[in-house]
């Protein structure tokens, strides 16, 4: 993908266990305008299997997925019709 990629905001999840993470997500996410991205960071075990079920069930794309300093960072961007 050769899409240039912004952020629109970021949300720090860090600390936080399931379902407070997602949970946060769809919030902020629901701010943003279709086809913003958030990034997201979570260091919950459960987080892995929770965002993209997440983005899956609601049809936002998640764009990436990396690790950084013990949390994992999430890209996600908000779906046309969400």
């Amino acid at each position: 993908m050769s899409q240039r990629m912004d952020i629109s905001d970021t949300l720090d999840a860090t600390g936080l266990l399931c379902p407070l993470p997602v949970l946060k997500l769809r919030k902020r996410i629901g701010a943003l305008a279709p086809g913003q991205c958030i990034e997201m960071l979570a260091d919950d075990p459960a987080a892995v299997i929770d965002v993209p079920h997440f983005c899956a069930e609601a049809g936002h794309e998640l764009v990436s997925t990396d690790t950084r300093d013990g949390a994992q960072i999430y890209v996600v961007r908000k779906a046309a019709k969400a």
